[in-house]
């Protein structure tokens, strides 16, 4: 097994891994993402990062990661945005994988947290990250202004 951040030329395999994981999650309807918004993204702008980990030569899961920053540690964190790895591949440690790979990022430079969030009726995925000691932010709600609203909102007087 080992980890490998993703090149210019992944685009296309990062989408197929985020349509994976809307599929799974009931929300493939949402993603409005193509190789060229990603390329621009991740690569050409640099706002996000991605990894994945490799069953021989293989991609079998990614995380799509970028960083936040929280006013009370005052540093950096690491955010995840994604995390997946393939039905079939599941339960060999590449998940767990991923996250420590993650993990020695935030490490190395310097972050204070690594933070991602779940859904609530993702009892598998829930389970690991606390079999890791992962803590959920019970007391946190997340709340979003998105699409055609934040247009809207961004013009209001």
């Amino acid at each position: 097994m080992k980890i490998r951040y993703a090149e210019r030329k992944d685009c296309a395999l990062i989408l197929q891994f985020i349509k994976e994981l809307a599929d799974y999650e009931k929300m493939l309807n949402e993603v409005v993402a193509t190789p060229a918004i990603l390329e621009e993204w991740i690569f050409d702008k640099k706002k996000a990062e991605v990894i994945f980990a490799m069953e021989g030569d293989t991609e079998v899961g990614f995380a799509l990661f970028f960083h936040n920053f929280s006013t009370f540690v005052g540093r950096a964190g690491i955010y995840l945005e994604d995390l997946f790895v393939q039905p079939e591949h599941r339960g060999k440690g590449y998940g767990k994988a991923l996250l420590q790979q993650l993990a020695k990022i935030a490490v190395e430079r310097g972050c204070g947290r690594l933070e991602w969030v779940c859904l609530n009726w993702n009892q598998p995925s829930i389970d690991f990250y606390k079999s890791l000691g992962a803590v959920p932010m019970d007391e946190w709600t997340i709340y979003r202004i998105a699409g055609p609203r934040l247009k809207e909102f961004a013009e209001e007087k």
